[in-house]
């Protein structure tokens, strides 16, 4: 059984002066986790110093400090066994959220490209890469995207149902092309995009992970063709329809949305720690500001999908129609 710690134990550990490398990767605590009750916000300065998730558990005046917020510790197992899989990449991913808080979005997307190149080369996604058979997208006849002009109203469909509107490089590209050509268009007032088939979208393709080689030139390749940068500044034109699974990158661009809208099926999840990676397609960016710093980091720690309802509850999306 996995119990967090008190407070009164966080106090002693505070005052015993134990030294980073007693947290994070490669040490006795890839995380810690304490209950809430009774905290104060004395150590908050500390708890946001440390080099691992910091996970509260309950109410108290030190949540603010945290980066995930649990009612009780019946999901702690599960963090537990996420984060053990993948410390580094864990580590990298409350790190970045911490700093990128109160950045622009502009900055915290060149803040999460820069991390998610730094976790793309680490080790915990080499030892995933190494062990993958490797895969072949479907080909599909016909453009990657759809799109129309109606009524000055752009509409983008994702059109790759069979391989479920997986966001490779055509398809990355080809998003890249149209948004750029909505924001010079002044005439445009508003942008809708949704996807064909039973699937919004399953997130970056897989078979294309690793392809770069080495991080400096992965992050030079974001800076030019990263989708979500044309987003942030579409914002307050931008609505999306998801009419069915959103994951990974499905998830993060369609955050960025001035108004969700979503299936009652539909459902969401943040699966890139089981890679040894952090969300890179602007996850880290748009979730926090929809549903905050704390619930970002749960979904990507846990992993769990989030059904439409629960979403609807948490501000991710607007409305369940």
């Amino acid at each position: 059984m996995i119990n967090a710690k008190t407070f009164d134990e966080i106090l002693e550990m505070v005052s015993m002066g134990l030294p980073k490398d007693s947290f994070g990767p490669n040490s006795e605590h890839p995380y810690l986790a304490f209950h809430l009750e009774a905290s104060d916000d004395s150590i908050a300065s500390w708890l946001s110093s440390l080099p691992c998730p910091v996970i509260g558990i309950g109410n108290g005046s030190a949540q603010a400090g945290c980066d995930v917020a649990l009612p009780n510790e019946s999901k702690l197992a599960l963090l537990d066994k996420n984060i053990r899989h993948a410390p580094i990449a864990a580590m990298v991913l409350v790190q970045h959220l911490r700093a990128s808080e109160n950045l622009s979005m502009t900055d915290a997307l060149t803040a999460e490209s820069l991390a998610y190149s730094a976790v793309q080369k680490g080790p915990e996604f080499e030892a995933w890469l190494n062990a993958y058979k490797g895969g072949t997208l479907i080909d599909e006849p016909g453009p990657s995207i759809i799109s129309d002009v109606t009524d000055n109203c752009l509409k983008i469909r994702l059109n790759r149902s069979k391989n479920y509107n997986a966001i490779g490089t055509e398809m990355r590209d080809a998003l890249c092309e149209i948004l750029d050509m909505a924001l010079l268009n002044t005439n445009i007032k508003s942008i809708n995009i949704t996807g064909n088939g039973k699937t919004f979208s399953i997130g970056g393709a897989i078979q294309e992970f690793g392809d770069v080689t080495d991080p400096a030139t992965a992050h030079w390749i974001r800076s030019l063709r990263l989708p979500a940068t044309r987003l942030a500044q579409l914002h307050e034109k931008l609505s999306f329809h998801i009419n069915g699974a959103a994951i990974g990158a499905g998830t993060e661009i369609s955050a960025f949305g001035k108004h969700v809208t979503a299936s009652p099926k539909a459902w969401f999840q943040l699966p890139e720690l089981k890679y040894g990676l952090i969300p890179g397609a602007g996850g880290t960016v748009s979730l926090p500001r929809r549903i905050g710093r704390q619930k970002t980091a749960y979904m990507t720690l846990s992993m769990e999908k989030v059904s439409a309802r629960t979403a609807l509850e948490w501000r991710l999306i607007d409305e369940i129609v």
